[in-house]
């Protein structure tokens, strides 16, 4: 009896870990491998491909989930994190599943992992899927990147999302007037604070070699 107990808790457990799993899957993958290059890979974490946004000015988002950072930099073109935030991001629960020779994502609310581009700006929007009760816009500053309606935009932090970034008043409101339509936009799983930090660090170490000099 306690084997058959025994190997039920296993087979429950393996469960468990395989829709968890498969919960955190992702059409594309992105590691950043420097401040401007991100890799790419597949499904499968395979078929790498690197891709480098040096020249450009544009936005990453680590999402808002164990392992990441929850946080938005917008990036100039020689590759400086000129401003970061704090931000919430889809709430999760989906599964990746194969339709018609598609790899789609059924139920939940997860933001995508790709590099996208800022698809449109709208000042003042209401969400027409999930729009607020009380009739006061939910989505302003919108910066949309994907045609189903993943935007960043003004939202509460401390809430997960449909899908969308929230991100807070000051922050979208110095991006939003930044951004342009086309500017890249990276979502990713996994860090990318830590080209912040090295950029901080060396803030700090040119700050006390010029104080030695005066």
């Amino acid at each position: 009896m306690k084997k058959i107990v025994l190997y039920i808790s296993i087979v429950l457990t393996l469960a468990i870990n395989v829709d968890a799993m498969e919960f955190r899957k992702h059409r594309v993958n992105i590691k950043a491998l420097s401040t401007t290059a991100f890799e790419l890979t597949d499904v499968n974490h395979q078929h790498p491909r690197i891709r480098d946004l040096r020249g450009q000015d544009f936005i990453v988002v680590s999402v808002r989930e164990p392992g990441s950072d929850g946080m938005m930099y917008a990036v100039d073109k020689d590759g400086i994190i000129w401003w970061h935030g704090t931000i919430s991001s889809g709430a999760g629960g989906g599964k990746l599943v194969e339709k018609n020779d598609k790899i789609v994502v059924e139920g939940g609310h997860e933001t995508s992992n790709n590099i996208f581009k800022v698809l449109l700006k709208r000042r003042f929007h209401m969400s027409k899927t999930h729009p607020s009760k009380d009739g006061i816009n939910n989505m302003d500053f919108e910066l949309r990147f994907t045609p189903d309606g993943q935007a960043l935009h003004l939202g509460n932090t401390n809430g997960m999302s449909h899908g969308c970034i929230h991100v807070e008043k000051e922050d979208i409101n110095a991006l939003f007037e930044w951004a342009k339509v086309g500017m890249p936009v990276v979502i990713m799983r996994g860090n990318y604070k830590q080209h912040l930090q090295t950029e901080i660090n060396s803030f700090q170490e040119d700050i006390k070699a010029y104080n030695k000099k005066h």
